[in-house]
């Protein structure tokens, strides 16, 4: 059952997990940056569109900036969230600073990002292992582009204050809803991206120790005012594995318990993963890819690395707490969200519901065809 009652005053908060717009889906849209790439597997970025298209038909070029949004579209109208939250795990940008040995740059041209508002995205998570794909000049016109969309962002700046610092929505009441993006080392971050004091990059955790664990409640609520919700979002793991490594849930429980974090954004795992409730407090320990450009790339298919979930999370506004968590099964075909077929979204429920169990929780569908988390 859940912790509360629904109430008279709630806010529901749009969650995605990685929003990979760069490479294939950047080609398929009016203004790409140039083919190149400096990958052992594919030197053109068009090359991905071609194997999207070879394992599910044709793809209309150049695409709307609506096109890789689908259904998503109508999800979002008809939910009608107060804030849409992804991480966005590309850089924004024409630069041709690739960063030196690094084997994938993902990047969207500044024009092509536009995609961003016309889903009316909210806020960008951006502490995660692809926004320096592109040097520092890839990270500044990223951080440009957000500004110039009216886009909040989080995660990344010229310093480690700014990196570290919330994004901010103002929600009609005057409460707010204050994002903060970290990353972990474990999901691929190099060292050297972490911003300092003089040195710009993403807020990069040291370890995920209670030392750290009690930093961030300090920083965040130095940030927070009565009333605001507080949303810690993360990037952290690898890439494939269902399971949860001990010391993220100890992290995640404690910034729960640290009265501070409201909400746990886990990701960085390219398929949806368990969740907890703690305290009432929502941990989405993996997200999943919400839009890559994978179609037609052999490998890890027991995953299903192109099943996901577009997370609609309600809170309690006064108390903070979960009243309900729904999620739209969604698929990736043709370099498009979809909602997922009955066959898909089962398959999803039963992942969710395996990987749920050591955590109390459990889904079922709903007449609408989302799935609804049970806990406690």
């Amino acid at each position: 059952m859940p912790v509360l009652e629904a109430c008279d005053h709630t806010i529901t908060l749009a969650l995605c997990g990685d929003l990979m717009t760069g490479r294939g889906i950047d080609q398929l849209l009016p203004d790409p940056c140039p083919k190149h790439l400096y990958e052992s597997y594919v030197a053109n970025a068009e090359d991905y569109v071609e194997l999207a298209e070879e394992a599910c038909g044709p793809i209309p070029r150049p695409a709307s900036l609506s096109y890789p949004w689908g259904d998503a579209l109508s999800e979002f109208e008809r939910v009608k969230p107060d804030v849409r939250i992804a991480n966005l795990e590309t850089a924004l940008t024409r630069s041709e600073d690739a960063w030196p040995g690094k084997g994938i740059h993902y990047r969207t041209s500044p024009e092509n990002a536009r995609l961003l508002a016309v889903a009316g995205v909210d806020c960008c998570a951006l502490a995660n292992n692809h926004v320096l794909d592109w040097g520092h000049a890839g990270l500044e016109e990223t951080l440009r582009t957000l500004k110039t969309l009216g886009v909040r962002c989080a995660g990344a700046g010229a310093d480690r204050s700014r990196a570290e610092a919330p994004a901010a929505i103002q929600l009609a009441d005057g409460k707010r809803v204050l994002v903060f993006s970290f990353a972990s080392r474990t999901s691929g971050v190099p060292e050297s991206w972490a911003a300092t004091e003089t040195r710009p990059g993403v807020s990069l955790l040291p370890d995920l120790s209670d030392a750290t664990c009690t930093r961030i409640g300090a920083l965040v609520r130095s940030h927070k005012r009565n009333g605001d919700l507080a949303i810690a979002s993360i990037h952290w793991g690898g890439n494939w594995g269902f399971e949860v490594p001990q010391e993220q849930r100890d992290f995640a429980r404690k910034l729960v318990e640290t009265e501070a974090i409201d909400v746990v954004h886990g990701h960085s795992s390219h398929h949806v993963k368990g969740i907890e409730v703690h305290r009432g407090r929502p941990i989405l320990y993996g997200c999943g890819d919400f839009l890559n450009d994978y179609e037609g790339i052999p490998g890890y298919e027991s995953f299903r690395g192109d099943l996901g979930l577009l997370y609609f999370v309600t809170l309690d506004a006064s108390h903070r707490g979960l009243v309900r968590l729904l999620m739209t099964p969604t698929r990736i075909r043709r370099l498009r969200v979809q909602r997922a077929g009955a066959n898909d979204a089962r398959w999803l429920a039963d992942t969710l519901n395996r990987e749920g169990e050591r955590f109390g929780t459990r889904v079922c569908s709903t007449d609408a065809g989302d799935l609804e988390l049970r806990w406690g």
